[in-house]
């Protein structure tokens, strides 16, 4: 049985770049397999927490790492674009097989797992029509871009009132629309109630999106009182929650309840031997560009000791 390669890296975002380059520094016979470059942030017009970078668009930053990553491309580091892996069989005790949508196959010593997650959209009216218009994803990137601008969050658990504390940094006010009773921890929920710029709607089934140009409005249905109430606001950022891109090692790694790759997080490796995990795909409590990067690195330096020992 030949091995073809060290390690492959799955994903072409901030995890995957970052430790593709390190396991290059490292002279680590590396395949990286991935659909695009930049993950996630792709779709964001200015992100403005890239650290050493005030500001940079997600296509920009997307250009970046893949710029970065292929600077090392040679003998010792393969890049396959425009690839989805399908499948990892273990083949033995220290060799992995990886195979991709396309029907490639690759063996390998180790793996690591980057392949990020989507986050689940607004399923009504206007949402498509409004998106990075007003209507976005992610607050971190975008809260400044709406400074001293009344707006909306949608979503009742952690990540909803997470955001709504950033965005009162930035916004005149902070409506938070929630389907159920909060889902958050209750001492967060209860700091937050105390600001005078925040306010928290319960019982809602979010409706509408509405604008011209840009956002200047949701709708939603109030189910105490079965009645549509319009809330006038200057963008809408959703937090209902993410879909990690993990359906391939459902059945090799041990996987959370949300479907997120558990790992140690002293290392990042998964429940199998050989299989190190980074990113929005893992069961970290935070995922942000800066933290896939950093959790990137640290497999890369577990990696290397498991391969040379």
């Amino acid at each position: 049985m030949e091995i073809n390669y060290e390690l492959i890296i799955i994903g072409g975002g901030p995890a995957g770049c970052s430790a593709t380059v390190y396991a290059a520094r490292k002279r680590i016979k590396t395949l990286m397999i991935l659909n695009e470059w930049g993950g996630q942030s792709i779709v964001s017009d200015d992100i403005q927490n890239w650290i050493g970078t005030p500001h940079i668009s997600g296509h920009d930053l997307a250009e970046s790492l893949k710029k970065h990553v292929l600077e090392y491309k040679s003998d010792i580091l393969e890049v396959k674009e425009n690839s989805l892996v399908k499948n990892i069989l273990k083949k033995s005790e220290n060799v992995f097989e990886i195979e991709t949508m396309l029907g490639d196959k690759f063996l390998t010593k180790s793996i690591l797992i980057a392949t990020g997650s989507n986050r689940k959209k607004l399923d009504i009216k206007g949402a498509d029509t409004f998106e990075h218009k007003g209507l976005t994803y992610c607050a971190t990137c975008d809260g400044p871009l709406f400074s001293d601008m009344d707006v909306a969050v949608v979503g009742g658990g952690n990540a909803g009132f997470e955001s709504a504390s950033q965005l009162l940094a930035y916004c005149k006010s902070v409506t938070l629309l929630s389907r159920t009773e909060p889902r958050a921890d209750e001492i967060t929920v209860s700091k937050l109630l105390q600001n005078p710029n925040f306010k928290l709607i319960k019982n809602i089934i979010p409706k509408e999106v509405h604008g011209e140009t840009f956002v200047n409005g949701i709708t939603y249905t109030d189910t105490l009182l079965n009645q549509d109430i319009k809330l006038n606001v200057s963008a809408v950022f959703v937090e209902i929650g993410q879909i990690p891109s993990t359906d391939f090692a459902k059945d090799i790694c041990e996987l959370s309840p949300t479907q997120n790759v558990k790992i140690n997080p002293l290392t990042q490796e998964t429940s199998e031997k050989g299989i190190w995990a980074a990113g929005d795909c893992t069961d970290v409590l935070y995922h942000q560009n800066n933290i896939a990067a950093g959790d990137a690195v640290k497999a890369i330096e577990d990696i290397y000791k498991f391969l040379r020992g």
